[in-house]
């Protein structure tokens, strides 16, 4: 997310911003995380045109949720 320099979700969330929140809810998340009520946000659609002809649809998710999914990715 910081090297890419990825777009934030539909939160509008920066990764800069991301960090601040987490410090101040970051004990909340894990335990939304750990009894279980934590679901990921909605998927922000982006419309990328190519080359040619018609367009690519990316979903881009919350910086929240993209961290979660890459901790839980690296267990």
């Amino acid at each position: 997310m910081v090297r890419n320099k990825g777009g934030p979700g539909i939160d509008k969330m920066t990764v800069s911003a991301l960090q601040a929140y987490l410090q101040a809810h970051g004990p909340a998340i894990k335990a939304q995380l750990v009894t279980g009520p934590y679901r990921p946000k909605p998927v922000k659609r982006v419309a990328i045109p190519q080359p040619g002809a018609g367009v690519r649809v990316l979903g881009v998710p919350t910086g929240l949720d993209r961290l979660l999914q890459q901790a839980i990715h690296q267990l």
